[in-house]
């Protein structure tokens, strides 16, 4: 397993940017802007670890901010929401989430699709797996596992 992204939910981008960038001295790395979910994913890194960052090497803040509706409402978080989960790959997301099962835990967003799963800590910490490479060839019972909770 490695570690790959803690995500912050943020409610003004280019405020987000001016500190975590100009201040904090992060470099955005790269961004994402995905107009049919209405977000934007910009990924950060230190500056020491850019090029580690780049061959997926070093962990990356993942900065995810959701658009305002289309009557022009911006998001508001409130209890700790604008922290979004810890991110890990793993070789084998089947395996790993067989043994999360087996251990007690809840599997909130199962694999269905081969590629990533959501579980929650004791502490409701969101923590999203992702398969190590190409997706792997969907299965069961995961194909069949609906989501449970909130990921």
């Amino acid at each position: 397993m490695r570690y790959l992204h803690s995500m912050v939910r943020v409610t003004d981008l280019q405020a987000s940017l001016k500190f975590y960038c100009d201040a904090l001295g992060l470099v955005e790395l790269y961004r994402n802007d995905v107009p049919a979910g209405r977000f934007t994913l910009v990924f950060l890194g230190a500056d020491a670890d850019v090029d580690r960052a780049k061959e997926s090497k070093a962990p990356l803040l993942e900065l995810t901010y959701n658009w305002p509706s289309e009557n022009g409402e911006a998001e508001t978080y409130s209890g700790g929401r604008n922290f979004g989960h810890l991110a890990y790959r793993v070789d084998n997301i089947y395996q790993t989430c067989q043994r999360l099962l087996d251990a007690g835990v809840v599997i909130n967003r199962p694999p269905r699709d081969g590629h990533m799963a959501f579980v929650r800590s004791p502490d409701n910490i969101s923590i999203e797996l992702l398969q190590e490479g190409a997706a792997l060839a969907p299965q069961e019972p995961w194909v069949s596992m609906p989501n449970v909770g909130a990921w």
